[in-house]
């Protein structure tokens, strides 16, 4: 035991006025180190004092409100020095602090809140009995021991590391395991784990880098990770842009429009179709997951768990954003095969582009605009524009009324196009409406979902029925739905389906 608190106990003197009570119980928390002797209470956020088993007479200060975060602080090399802290600071509140501020702060701290007439007294019996002189340059000596100390070798008990006593610390990554029928998140079925392949393949693709670093050979299938590099500062300029932060969600403000040109200009959403050539037969991918890990997310938010349990696993700089995406390919043959060669080809599965708009006012109506890639010129000629009502209950649903009034226009392009073209209203639908009583915690209508999946945005080219007549290669549109008859001329959006980088094929094995 610490001669100097050998002596302290044997004393008598009550340290609560400068914030170290003592207390009959010293039931400890979650994060009071394994082999730890409290020895004084701050009173306020569970904070409290005590010596560590194998660091001598050492003081440290355990703040549980800090969570897994900086838990622990040492305050002194030994009980003396940390009386002599007292009296330089007059309260151990500024000691239990300092780790957090610079000595500016801390200096002010101590000029803002000086010793009451109680605290003085109790200083001066410390200074009397213990024969201790205040210490000089307390925040100095305090950040010294604290730069100097590797908080890796304190030990913690069990409860600090399980997630209901202590929400804050980080779970334990699970066993890397890897299953044709399962995800990032675990698995079902009753099928084995696969047998890893390292391949630590790297090239570029869609202005991209890419890393594949291991596939899994399973029963059934290939299961291959794709990790695609996303330079970080892309992803601030995104954020920054788009508003994206902790108290601002703008997904539900924006436009349709303005949702497809937020995901068009996302660096970490990149949609694509991957193929494997094994032994010269194809393999396909049926499905897939994937996880992103975004090192630019506001301070107070985390990235998912996996993400960051993937981007160890793999030794990913983890400076840069990552997305990695699981695929699984079944094999061509009823046997795992056995792997002499493999190619990979990647190709990009199409994006919406939002294009021009234009007004139909009546049948015959043209309009012109050229596609963003081809540069080809097509005119849109309108050949019928009718108002129309959906049947009452065409959506099934007695708890919600929904919109039913829309626009039906049929149109051509000329020339006809071999990729896909399609045009849908600007405006937005209008909300359902609740009409039965809503349950607890039962979720709310936020969009007409359900009437975009009934009429969709187009169909076509197809044979569409024109004041009686089939006529081919009609295209047909409709707007969104309201629940008073659209009575103004409705704003059209051209909409192309593009690829925005070719194929590719690499050699893996």
């Amino acid at each position: 035991m610490d001669k100097t608190f050998h002596k302290f106990l044997r004393c008598g003197i009550d340290l609560a006025p400068v914030g170290v009570a003592r207390r009959e119980d010293n039931t400890p928390y979650f994060c009071t180190p394994r082999g730890a002797s409290i020895f004084g209470w701050a009173g306020v956020d569970g904070i409290h004092f005590c010596f560590i088993r194998g660091f001598g007479g050492m003081v440290f200060a355990v703040s549980p409100m800090n969570g897994a975060t900086d838990p622990v602080h040492p305050l002194a090399k030994d009980f003396a020095d940390f009386l002599r802290l007292l009296l330089a600071c007059g309260d151990a509140a500024s000691l239990e602090q300092a780790w957090m501020w610079d000595e500016a702060l801390f200096d002010a701290f101590l000029r803002d809140d000086p010793p009451t007439e109680t605290q003085k007294q109790v200083l001066s019996e410390i200074a009397e009995h213990f024969h201790l002189t205040p210490m000089e340059r307390p925040w100095a000596y305090i950040k010294a021991l604290q730069s100097s100390f590797d908080p890796g070798k304190i030990k913690y008990t069990e409860d600090y590391y399980d997630a209901d006593m202590n929400p804050a610390v980080e779970p334990t990554p699970p066993e890397w395991k890897v299953y044709f029928s399962g995800n990032f998140w675990g698995h079902h079925g009753k099928d084995h784990a696969g047998t890893e392949i390292p391949l630590g393949a790297e090239f570029s693709w869609a202005g991209r880098r890419w890393v594949i670093p291991a596939a899994y050979s399973c029963s059934k299938g290939l299961v291959v990770d794709f990790c695609m590099q996303v330079e970080p500062e892309r992803i601030r300029r995104f954020m920054e842009k788009w508003k994206l932060h902790q108290e601002n969600d703008p997904i539900e403000a924006l436009t349709r429009e303005e949702r497809m040109q937020m995901e068009l200009e996302n660096p970490l959403y990149l949609h694509f179709a991957p193929r494997l050539e094994l032994n010269g037969k194809t393999l396909r991918a049926t499905h897939g997951c994937s996880v992103c890990f975004n090192p630019c997310v506001p301070e107070g938010e985390i990235n998912e768990l996996e993400a960051k349990w993937a981007v160890d696993h793999y030794g990913l700089d983890d400076s840069y954003g990552w997305v990695i995406c699981r695929n699984v390919f079944p094999w061509a043959s009823r046997r795992c095969p056995e792997m002499r060669t493999l190619t990979l080809t990647m190709e990009q599965q199409p994006v919406r582009v939002p294009g021009p708009h234009f007004t139909a006012h009546q049948p015959g109506d043209t309009f012109l605009f050229s596609h963003p890639v081809s540069g080809t010129e097509y005119r849109l000629t309108v050949r019928d524009l009718e108002r129309q009502t959906l049947p009452a209950g065409s959506f099934g649903s007695d708890r919600w009324s929904y919109p039913t009034h829309t626009v039906a226009m049929t149109y051509t392009l000329t020339p006809e196009p071999e990729e896909a073209i399609s045009v849908a209203d600007c405006a937005e639908s209008d909300r359902p409406l609740e009409i039965a009583p809503k349950a607890p915690m039962s979720p709310t209508a936020t969009a007409s979902a359900a009437v975009l999946g009934i009429i969709g945005g187009t169909v076509g080219p197809t044979a569409v029925s024109v004041s009686g007549q089939p006529r081919a290669n009609l295209h047909a549109a409709f707007s969104s739905l309201h629940f008073a008859p659209v009575e103004a001329d409705v704003e059209w959006r051209v909409e192309f389906s593009i690829k925005q980088f070719g194929e590719a094929s690499f050699v893996l094995i």
